[in-house]
C-alpha cells in the first residue's frame, strides 16, 4: 500500500491542512514521472522496508533519519531479527543506541572481543543464534555473562580465530544457562575436560551439533555421553586418544557425521568407527597424513556403503552417492540439492553440516598450504570452494570465498600465485560467480569474493577475463564502499589489475583514480591496509602518461604527499613514495615532476624517508628523489632540505643491500650532481667513496648510477682528485672494461677523460704540499691505465674495414655505417650543459690522441639524429663555434683515424639538424 502524503496551505489569517484525494497524488506522480523526478518519499511502504533490509544497521539508520515516515519504518520489527555488527565498530554506546530495536532479535554476527562485551547492551533476551569471529581475546566471563542473559539461545558459534582466553568453565557455564542449546562449535579452546562435557550431556538435551575445533585436548569419553549428538567435529584437534574415541563415538545411537579433518587419525580407528557405528553415514577427513600415507587404506577405501571424504577420494561422487539417480549430475550434486522442491530432511541436515565442515575445513588447509596438494586443488578443490559460495549459509559462502582467495596463494609477503590454481577457478566459471558475490549487499560476503578476485587478478589472464566481465567497474564502485574491508579489498583489486598497461586506461575512465584518492582522505586514520593498497595502485596508475595527470588533476599529488608526510606504516610510505616517483618519471611530457616538487612537504617528506629502517621505504623513496632531480628547481630544493648529505648516508649504508636500493641511491645522486654546486657538495660530504663502491656491485643497472653519478662529479677537478684518492681509477676502469652494460662503460670512459684531461694535474699539486711527488707518480700512473682503458673502450665500437671504407669515401653511405656500428643508443637518453658539451670541444684540441677520439666519439652520441637531447645538444656546439673545431680534429694529420670519422660524423649530424631546422 501507499501511504497518504500530507500537504500545507497556508492561508491569509489562517491555516489548515489538507489531505489530497488520490487523484490529485496520481496526477502528481504522474507530473514527476514526465519530468523524469523520482519522489522517493511516495515508494510503497513494503518497497522501503525492502530497501533498508539490504543495509547495514548504519546505513539503516542514516537512511531512517531522512524523514519521520521512514523512521518507523526502519525500526519495523521484521528488519532486526537479524543483525550483523562485524562490519563497524560496535562498542558499549553503539549497543545501547540499537537496544530499543533489538527486542525481536533471533541472530547475531560480531567480531572481536569488544563487541561481545557490549552485546548484553542490546537488551536482546530472545536471541537464538550468535556468531563470533576474531574471538581470541574474548574471556571466561565474559562468554558466562553472554550465556546467562540469552537463556533461549539455540546456536553458539566462536571462531576461527583460537579462543585461547576461554576454558572449560565458561562451556560448563553455557551448558546450565542455555538448557535449549542445538549447536556449539567453538575454535582452538586449550582444553575441553569431562565435567565440561558430562555438563552439556546433562543440561543440553537438544544438542545435536558439536564442533570442538583445533582444541589442544578434550576428553573424547565423555563426548560418547552426549547421545542427543548427530553431527560431531573434532577437525584440527590434537592429542586425540583415537582407540578411546572410536570405541565410545561409536556408541552414540544418533551420530550420523563425524569430521576428523587435520588429525592424526589411524586407519585401524576409521575401520572400527564404520564397522561399529550403527548410524554413523558419513567422515569427513581431509589432510589425514596417517591416512593418505597409508598406501593399502588408499587403495582399499570401501566402507560397506559409509562415506568416507578425504583428499585421495572423489568427494563429488561420494557425496552424490547419498541421492538416488545422481551418477549424471556428480559434479553439480550440491546445487541440485539446493533446488530440490522434495528435499529428505534428515539428508538436508547431512547436507547443510557437510558445507560447513568442507568449507571451514578447505580453508584451514588453503590457510597452512601443505606441500604435495596441487592435483586435489586443481581437480577438485578449486570446484569445491566455488560450489560451496552458492550455498545458502551465509558463513559457508563466506569460508568459501576466504578459501578462493586463500589457496592459490604462494608467498603473501612477495604477491606471488599459483597460476595453475588461478586459471582452475576461471575456467570453472569462478570468475563471473565471484563477480556477482561482490555485488551481494551482505558486506561480509562482499568482502571476501573481493578479496579472491583482488587476489586472483596476480594472474595475468585471470585479470583479463576480470576485466571482459565487468570487474573494473565493479570493483571502482566497491572502492567507495563506507566499509572499511571492503574497500580495502577492492582496492587491492585495482592494484593487482593496474599492473597490466592494458587495464590502465579502463580503470582511470570507470573514475576509480578520483575513488583512490578519496579512500586516501576517507581512511586517513586506522586504515593502513587501505592506504597501501590505494597507493600502490595510483603507483601503478601513475607510471601510465595518461593516468598520472589524471592522478594529479584529481588531487592525488596532495593526498600522496600527506600519506608520506603523516603515515608511519612502512608498507604505505613504500607505495606512497613510489607513486610521487612514478608521477614525477614522465619528464617534459607533463607538468607532474614540477607539481610534486613544488607540494608542501613533499621533498621534506622523502628526504626523512630516505633514513627509514625498512630498505623498500629507502628505496622509493631514493627514486622519487631521482625522477625528481630532473627538475632544475626540485634539484637545488632537495639539496636545500638536506637531500645531498641523506644521501650521501644513505649510499654509505646500502653496499649490501638489494640492486634496487643501490641503483636508486646512486641514481639520486647522480640526479643531484647536474648541478656543479650540488656535485661540490657531494664530495665535501663524502660521497665520492660510497659511489665508488657501489661502482664495483654485480647489478648491471647499479654500474650505470654508479658511473653516470662518477662521471658528473669528475667534472669538478677537487671531486676528480678525490675519486683517485679514494680508488676510483680502477673501479671505472674495470667498469670501463668489463661490465655488460654499455652505458656503464661509456660514462665510466667519459668520467675518466674528465680526470686526465689536464684540469686535475693543477689541483693536484696546489691541493697536496709534501706529498706532491708521490702524488704525481701516482697520479701519472693512473693516467697511463685510464688512457688504456679508453682507447679498448672505443675500438670495441671500430670496425677496421668500415673505418677504411669511410676515410676513403665521402659517400654517406660509409658514414652511416660507421655511425651505426658505434652507436649506443641509451646514451641519447642523457642530456649535458653547456659547460660539459664545450669541454668535450677543448678536449678535440687536447695532446692525447685517446681523449680526441673519446671526445668525438662522446659528441657523435650526444647528436645522432633522433636522440631524445640531440636538438639540445646540436645547439649548444653551434652555439661555441664548435663546426670550426669539429673540421680541424677532421683534417688534422696527426690524429687518430678514429677521431678524424667521428669528427666527421658530427659535423654531418649539425648538418642534418640545421636543415630539418630550416625546414
Amino acid at each position: 500500500m501507499s501511504r497518504r502524503v500530507r500537504r500545507r496551505v497556508s492561508k491569509k489569517g489562517n491555516s489548515k491542512s489538507d489531505l489530497p484525494s488520490y487523484s490529485e497524488i496520481s496526477n502528481e506522480n504522474i507530473r514527476l514521472q514526465e519530468r523524469g523526478v523520482v519522489d522517493w518519499t511516495r515508494l510503497p511502504d513494503d518497497s522501503v522496508i525492502q530497501l533498508f533490509s539490504c543495509l547495514n544497521y548504519r546505513d539503516r539508520a542514516t537512511l531512517a533519519s531522512t524523514c519521520r515516515t521512514w523512521r518507523v519504518l526502519g525500526n519495523s520489527p521484521c528488519l532486526w531479527d537479524t543483525l550483523d555488527l562485524r562490519t563497524h565498530k560496535c562498542d558499549a554506546t553503539t549497543a545501547t543506541l540499537l537496544a530499543d530495536r533489538c527486542s525481536n532479535l533471533r541472530k547475531l554476527r560480531f567480531r572481536g572481543a569488544e563487541s561481545a562485551d557490549a552485546l548484553i547492551n542490546l537488551k536482546a533476551r530472545g536471541l537464538r543464534e550468535i556468531n563470533g569471529d576474531y574471538c581470541r581475546k574474548i574471556t571466561d566471563a565474559t562468554l558466562s555473562i553472554i550465556a546467562a542473559r540469552h537463556e533461549v539461545l539455540e546456536c553458539l558459534q566462536l571462531g576461527p580465530d583460537f579462543c585461547e582466553r576461554i576454558s572449560s568453565d565458561a562451556i560448563k557455564a553455557i551448558a546450565v544457562c542455555c538448557p535449549k542449546l542445538q549447536k556449539l562449535r567453538l575454535s582452538g579452546i586449550r582444553e575441553v575436560d569431562g565435567d565440561a562435557i558430562n555438563a552439556l550431556a546433562k543440561n543440553c538435551q537438544n544438542l545435536t551439533d558439536i564442533g570442538l575445533i583445533d582444541c589442544l585436548n578434550i576428553d573424547v569419553k565423555s563426548l560418547g555421553n552426549i547421545v542427543s549428538v548427530r553431527f560431531l567435529s573434532v577437525a584440527g584437534t590434537t592429542n586425540i586418544e583415537w582407540p578411546t574415541a572410536s570405541e565410545h563415538w561409536s556408541k552414540l545411537p544418533k551420530l550420523s557425521g563425524v569430521d576428523v579433518s587435520r588429525t592424526d587419525i589411524t586407519p585401524t580407528s576409521v575401520f572400527k568407527l564404520f564397522s561399529t557405528s550403527q548410524s554413523l553415514r558419513v567422515m569427513c577427513a581431509l589432510n589425514c597424513p596417517d591416512l593418505e600415507d597409508d598406501a593399502n587404506f588408499v587403495a582399499h577405501k570401501s566402507n560397506k556403503g559409509k562415506l568416507l571424504l578425504a583428499l585421495f577420494t572423489d568427494i563429488f561422487k561420494s557425496v552424490a552417492s547419498l541421492f538416488a539417480d545422481t551418477t549424471e549430475k556428480e559434479r553439480n550434486i550440491f546445487s541440485e540439492w539446493r533446488d530440490s522442491n522434495n528435499k529428505d530432511r534428515n539428508l538436508s541436515e547431512v547436507m547443510t553440516w557437510l558445507e560447513w565442515v568442507l568449507s571451514h575445513s578447505l580453508l584451514r588447509i588453503a590457510e597452512s598450504n601443505p606441500q604435495g596438494l596441487d592435483n586435489f586443488w586443481l581437480t577438485q578443490g578449486s570446484a569445491l570452494l566455488l560450489d560451496l559460495t552458492q550455498s545458502l549459509q551465509e558463513d559457508v559462502q563466506e569460508r568459501a570465498a576466504a578459501g578462493l582467495a586463500t589457496f592459490v596463494v604462494i608467498d603473501d609477503e612477495n604477491a606471488s600465485i599459483d597460476g595453475g590454481r588461478a586459471e582452475a577457478v576461471m575456467r570453472d566459471g569462478g570468475i563471473s560467480l565471484l563477480l556477482n558475490l561482490a555485488r551481494s549487499w551482505r558486506e561480509g560476503l562482499q568482502s571476501e569474493a573481493t578479496k579472491a578476485i583482488a587476489n586472483l587478478s596476480v594472474n595475468a589472464n585471470v585479470a583479463k577475463a576480470v576485466a571482459e566481465d565487468g570487474g573494473i567497474n565493479i570493483l571502482t564502485n566497491l572502492a567507495r564502499s563506507m566499509n572499511r574491508l571492503v574497500a580495502e579489498e577492492a582496492a587491492g583489486g585495482l592494484w593487482n589489475l593496474s599492473v597490466g598497461e592494458e587495464h590502465k586506461g579502463a580503470i582511470a575512465e570507470a573514475g576509480a583514480v578520483q575513488a583512490l584518492v578519496d579512500l586516501i582522505f576517507k581512511w586517513s586514520v586506522g586504515g593502513d591496509g587501505v592506504l597501501e593498497r590505494a597507493a600502490g595502485a595510483l603507483a601503478n596508475l601513475a607510471a601510465d602518461d595518461k593516468c598520472s595527470m589524471v592522478v594529479a588533476a584529481v588531487g592525488g599529488v596532495h593526498a600522496l604527499v600527506k600519506l608520506a608526510c603523516s603515515c608511519e606504516y612502512e608498507g604505505v610510505q613504500e607505495q606512497a613514495a613510489r607513486a610521487l616517483g612514478n608521477l614525477a618519471a614522465h619528464g617534459d611530457s607533463n607538468g607532474n615532476n614540477a607539481a610534486v616538487g613544488q607540494e608542501a612537504g613533499a621533498l621534506q617528506a622523502l628526504v626523512q624517508l630516505t633514513r627509514s629502517p625498512h630498505d623498500g621505504v629507502r628505496q622509493e623513496a631514493a627514486g622519487a628523489l631521482w625522477n625528481l632531480s630532473f627538475d632544475d628547481r626540485n634539484r637545488e630544493a632537495i639539496a636545500a632540505t638536506g637531500g645531498v648529505e641523506a644521501l650521501v648516508s644513505l649510499a654509505r649504508s646500502c653496499s649490501n643491500a638489494s640492486p634496487g636500493l643501490q641503483e636508486r641511491a646512486a641514481g639520486a645522486l647522480w640526479g643531484l650532481s647536474v648541478s656543479e654546486t650540488n656535485s661540490i657538495a657531494i664530495g665535501r660530504e663524502g660521497g665520492v667513496a660510497p659511489l665508488i663502491a657501489l661502482a664495483r656491485s654485480e647489478a648491471e643497472d647499479v654500474h650505470e648510477t654508479a658511473a653516470g653519478a662518477l662521471w658528473n662529479l669528475a667534472f669538478n677537478p677537487g671531486n676528480a682528485f678525490r675519486i683517485v684518492e679514494d680508488g676510483g681509477v680502477p673501479a671505472l676502469v674495470n667498469l670501463c672494461s668489463s661490465s655488460v652494460s654499455k652505458m656503464a662503460r661509456f660514462m665510466a670512459a667519459l668520467a675518466l677523460s674528465y680526470m686526465f684531461d689536464g684540469r686535475m694535474d693543477e689541483f693536484a699539486l696546489v691541493g697536496t704540499s709534501t706529498e706532491s711527488s708521490s702524488k704525481s707518480v701516482n697520479l701519472e700512473g693512473a693516467r697511463r691505465m685510464a688512457l688504456k682503458n679508453i682507447e679498448a673502450f672505443i675500438l670495441t665500437f671500430t670496425d677496421p674495414q668500415a673505418f677504411t671504407a669511410a676515410a676513403a669515401s665521402s659517400a654517406p653511405a660509409a658514414l652511416t655505417q660507421v655511425t651505426e656500428l658505434s652507436r649506443i643508443h641509451e646514451a641519447g637518453h642523457l642530456r649535458c650543459s653547456g659547460a660539459e658539451i664545450g669541454r668535450f670541444v677543448i678536449m678535440l684540441r687536447n695532446p692525447s690522441s685517446v681523449l680526441k677520439a673519446c671526445a668525438a666519439f662522446a659528441l657523435l652520441q650526444f647528436t645522432i639524429p633522433g636522440g631524445r637531447h640531440a636538438l639540445h645538444h646540436v645547439s649548444l656546439l653551434q652555439n661555441t663555434a664548435a663546426p670550426r673545431v669539429l673540421r680541424a680534429a677532421a683534417a688534422a694529420a696527426n690524429a687518430p683515424l678514429e677521431a678524424k670519422i667521428f669528427a666527421r660524423i658530427v659535423l654531418r649530424n649539425l648538418e642534418h639538424h640545421q636543415t630539418e631546422t630550416s625546414i
